[in-house]
């Protein structure tokens, strides 16, 4: 009875300690366009400290000590170069040896100039990424990550992607371990930017698969130097491409292109994404103006 009586009174003891590693278990992190801008790029948009925008973002992730951290394109100014993978290289190095693994996919900057050096440069830093799509699981929750560079990739390489794209959904669908399914991409099939287009490759080849899916319920792109929201076929499309890239003008809301956080424009930020049941609970992390830390900013929740 006594050794009974102890074991429940040390479960009790762990008991919080045991919920607060499970709710850190469920815990993802998102930014994209962390690349330091480029020359060119400051002589039609306004620089603000954006290499140490970029330093702080990976700072304050290390801090919410997520289970993964993704990285949607861009990660740097041009994937071909050494030197400009520099601090990068320093901020995942620090990252990953706090037990916080690191994944991404190309944005166009890791294939600028150069496809192929760039991606040999890319696949360096993260030798998990699939150029035909890959997943990656955080307790229920399947982040598919897939390449929008449709200009540099062949129609065999696109319809490859395609089809590994559509059977991993049916399968993810079918397994009944998975609650939710995020896919990422750097090119964003809506934005109101002006600088950037939205992507009809995106929104003909990645957006039908994730409306049928039942499990899909958020896709994540960035190249629109911004945050915005839309809701298509009752699915939210989330653009989080503030992770240190020069700040992107906008064009006025439209019912084509209607952006549901229109009065949320932080210059930078990133995503925190946390499993509560069926409840995804979605936070933009959103640097202050003085660059002394993060608060939280818009919230929101999907559900299964």
């Amino acid at each position: 009875m006594r050794v009974l009586r102890y074991s429940l009174l040390l479960f009790a003891f762990f008991l919080p300690f045991l919920a607060l590693a499970q709710e850190r278990k469920t815990v993802i992190a998102f930014a994209s366009d962390t690349q330091e801008p480029m020359w060119v790029e400051k002589l039609f948009l306004k620089a603000d400290h954006n290499p140490e925008a970029t330093k702080l973002v990976f700072g304050d992730v290390d801090q919410l000590h997520p289970s993964a951290f993704f990285i949607l394109g861009d990660v740097v100014s041009l994937g071909k170069s050494n030197k400009a993978w520099k601090n990068i290289d320093g901020y995942i190095r620090q990252t990953t040896h706090d037990s916080i693994p690191v994944y991404a996919t190309l944005g166009n900057h890791e294939v600028m100039f150069n496809t192929k050096k760039g991606t040999k440069n890319f696949q360096t830093r993260f030798p998990m990424y699939n150029p035909a799509g890959y997943t990656e699981v955080v307790d229920s929750v399947a982040v598919i990550l897939l390449n929008s560079n449709f200009a540099t990739m062949t129609r065999e390489e696109a319809d490859n992607q395609n089809t590994w794209y559509q059977n991993k959904l049916k399968a993810l669908d079918d397994d009944p371990a998975i609650r939710f399914v995020i896919v990422g991409c750097h090119h964003s099939p809506y934005t109101n930017s002006r600088i950037v287009k939205p992507s009809v490759p995106v929104q003909e080849n990645f957006v039908p698969p994730f409306v049928r899916s039942k499990k899909c319920v958020l896709f994540l792109s960035g190249h629109s130097h911004n945050f915005e929201r839309f809701k298509v076929d009752g699915k939210d499309f989330l653009v989080i491409g503030g992770g240190g890239g020069l700040h992107q003008p906008l064009n006025s809301n439209n019912d084509h292109m209607h952006d549901l956080a229109e009065s949320y424009k932080p210059a930078f930020h990133y995503l925190e994404v946390r499993r509560l049941g069926d409840t995804l609970q979605i936070t933009s992390r959103e640097l202050r103006n003085d660059f002394s830390g993060f608060d939280d900013g818009l919230n929101l929740s999907v559900h299964f």
